[in-house]
C-alpha cells in the first residue's frame, strides 16, 4: 500500500530538507516504533525537540496510546522547547479525544518550527494540525520520512482508510516450500534465532491471529518470550466456528493474564461460549461463509478486529487459513522464513492448494527486506 502526499501539500514545504533534518526524523521514527503493539488504538508517534542542533527532548507514544508523543517530548525539553524545531512522524491532532490536542502543547510551548512527516488521514485531524500550527505562525515541513512513516503507521492508516487492521502474514517453510510433516505432525522449520525475531514480531503487533486446526495440532501459546519483554505479549485472536477450544489449552489457561478473544460463528451455542468466557476468553460472534467447509467471513473479522482498536494484526496459522488470507487479498505484508531442510513432497504446503508463488511472484507484492539469521532467511515483502 503506497500512501501519497497530495500535490497541493507537497507545495507547501517551505524548504529542501537538510542532513541534520533527516537524521533528527529517522530518530524520530525509531522511536515511535518503539511504541509499536502497545499503543492501539492510536499509532505509535515518534517526536524529537531540537535547539541549536542539540536534541533537549524525545518522546513516544505511551502504553495505551497516551500521552502522545509530542507533549512528552516537549515535557523532556520544557523551556528549552521555546524556539526550537519539532520533528514528528504523524501529523499533530487538532481535536480534543481523551486528551487535549496536540497542536495546543505545541503552540503554547513555543515551538518555531515543525517538521512532520506525513499527513494524518484521520477525518478528525486531515490537514487540519497542520493548518493550526501555521496559524499560530509556526513554520511547518510535510513530507520528510514520508514513506517510511507510511510504513511505520500503515495499521493506523489501514484501520482509518479501509476499516480493518493492517495484516502481516507469517510463514515458516522449509527447503522445499512445506510447513510441516505428513499427516500434520508438527516439525522444526526454523531455528532459534529465527523464532525469537517472530517473538519480536509479536511484541510489535496489537494481537497476533490463528485458527483452531493450529491450537488443536500444536497448543501454542503465542506469547512474546523474549526475556524482560514478556508483558509485550498481543491479544491472542482465534478462529473458531463451532468453538472447539479445549478448555485445557494453553491459550485459555492464560486467558486471565493475556487477552484472548475467540472469533465464532452467530451460531455457536451459548454453554460452549459462556464455558470459554469464564475462562477469561471474550467471545465474538461473526458471520459464517456460505462456503464448502464453511469458516469465518474473514472481512467482517478484521473489521471487528478494527472496532475493538486493533490496528497490526500478525497472521500465524496454518496453510487453510494462510491460503485465505492471500486468496481474499487481506494479506498487506508476508514475512517468510526459510529453513535449510527439506521435509519431502508428503508433508504439508505451505498455502494449501495456492503455490507459494501466489505470493513470492505476484506483481502485487514486492521484497521490502530480506536477512540472514543463522541457517535460516527472513523475506519480507510488502504490497507494491
Amino acid at each position: 500500500m503506497i500512501f501519497r502526499i497530495p500535490e497541493d501539500r507537497l507545495a507547501e514545504k517551505s524548504r529542501p530538507p537538510k542532513a541534520a533534518d533527516q537524521r533528527f526524523m529517522q530518530l524520530a521514527l525509531t522511536l515511535g516504533r518503539r511504541g509499536q503493539g502497545r499503543t492501539w488504538p492510536n499509532p505509535a508517534v515518534g517526536a524529537v525537540v531540537v535547539k541549536d542542533g542539540i536534541i533537549v527532548g524525545r518522546g513516544w507514544t505511551q502504553p495505551g496510546g497516551r500521552p502522545h508523543a509530542e507533549p512528552e517530548a516537549l515535557k523532556r525539553a520544557g523551556e528549552a522547547a521555546r524556539g526550537a524545531t519539532l520533528y514528528v512522524t504523524l501529523e499533530p491532532c487538532s481535536h480534543f479525544g481523551k486528551s487535549p490536542p496536540c497542536v495546543d502543547a505545541i503552540i503554547s510551548a513555543g515551538i518555531a518550527r515543525v517538521v512532520s512527516a506525513i499527513e494524518d488521514p484521520n477525518p478528525e485531524v486531515a490537514g487540519q494540525g497542520h493548518a493550526r500550527l501555521r496559524a499560530a505562525g509556526i513554520a511547518v515541513d510535510i513530507g520528510l520520512g514520508a514513506a517510511e512513516a507510511a510504513h511505520d503507521h500503515a495499521g493506523h492508516f489501514r484501520r482509518i482508510r479501509d476499516k480493518r487492521p493492517h495484516v502481516i502474514l507469517k510463514l515458516a517453510v522449509s527447503q522445499d516450500d512445506r510447513i510441516g510433516a505428513a499427516g500434520g505432525r508438527p516439525v522444526a522449520v526454523t531455528g532459534e534465532t529465527a523464532r525469537a525475531r517472530v517473538h519480536l514480531l509479536r511484541a510489535q503487533c496489537d494481537a497476533v491471529l490463528t485458527g483452531i486446526g493450529t491450537v488443536l495440532a500444536d497448543d501454542p501459546l503465542l506469547t512474546c518470550r523474549l526475556p524482560g519483554m514478556e508483558a509485550r505479549s498481543p491479544v491472542r485472536v482465534v478462529l473458531d466456528r463451532a468453538l472447539r477450544l479445549p478448555g485445557t489449552s494453553k491459550l485459555v489457561h492464560s486467558a486471565r493474564e493475556i487477552p484472548l478473544w475467540v472469533m465464532t460463528s452467530e451460531l455457536a451455542e451459548a454453554p460452549a461460549a459462556a464455558k470459554l468466557g469464564a475462562a477469561g476468553a471474550q467471545i465474538i460472534r461473526i458471520a459464517a461463509t456460505s462456503a464448502s467447509p464453511p469458516g469465518l467471513d474473514l472481512a467482517a473479522v478484521l473489521s471487528a478486529l478494527a472496532e475493538k482498536g486493533i490496528t497490526r494484526l500478525l497472521v500465524e496459522a496454518g496453510a487453510r487459513v494462510a491460503s485465505s488470507f492471500v486468496a481474499a487479498g487481506l494479506a498487506d505484508e508476508f514475512w517468510l522464513l526459510r529453513g535449510p531442510r527439506a521435509i519431502g513432497a508428503d508433508g504439508i504446503a505451505a498455502l494449501d492448494a495456492l503455490p507459494l508463488t501466489a505470493v513470492t511472484q505476484s506483481p502485487a507484492f514486492r521484497v521490502r527486506a530480506s536477512e540472514k539469521l543463522d541457517e535460516d532467511t527472513l523475506t519480507i515483502y510488502g504490497r507494491a
